[in-house]
C-alpha cells in the first residue's frame, strides 16, 4: 500500500459529505442526483466531491445512458482497513503489555522488598 494512496483515501474520509456519499453508496448503487439528494449544494459540488472519492478508489463512476451510477470500490476501504488493522494490532498488543506489566507490579508491592531502612539503624 502506497503512502499516496492512504493519504488520498483519508483525505477523501475527511470531509462529512463524501463520508455521507459513501455511506449511502454502503446501501447500494445510485446515480449523481440521488446522491445529491440529502446535501444543499450544487450538482457539479457533489461532482467534485465525487471525482475526489473515485480518485482515493473508494467508489466508481460508470455512465449509463445520460446517467452516471455510483458504487463503492472496496480497495479504497481495503487501503485504509490494512492501515487500521495494522495499528489495532499494535495498540492491542501494547495495551496488553501494559496491563500485563502493572499486574505484576501490583503484585509485587504486596510482597516486603528486602530489609527496609529503619531495621537497619541502630537507635
Amino acid at each position: 500500500m502506497s503512502g499516496a494512496a492512504l493519504d488520498r483515501v483519508f483525505a477523501a474520509l475527511a470531509d462529512p459529505t463524501r463520508r455521507a456519499i459513501v455511506m449511502r453508496l454502503a446501501e447500494g448503487e445510485a446515480v449523481v442526483s440521488e446522491l445529491a439528494k440529502p446535501f444543499s449544494v450544487s450538482l457539479p459540488a457533489i461532482s467534485r466531491h465525487l471525482r475526489v472519492l473515485e480518485a482515493a478508489q473508494l467508489i466508481r463512476q460508470e455512465r449509463s445512458g445520460q446517467f452516471r451510477r455510483c458504487r463503492l470500490d472496496v480497495e479504497g476501504i481495503r487501503t485504509a482497513a490494512r492501515w487500521l488493522d495494522f495499528y489495532r494490532q499494535f495498540w492491542g498488543d501494547s495495551f496488553e503489555k501494559l496491563h500485563e506489566h502493572l499486574e505484576k507490579s501490583s503484585k509485587q508491592k504486596g510482597k516486603p522488598h528486602g530489609r527496609s531502612r529503619k531495621a537497619g539503624r541502630k537507635l
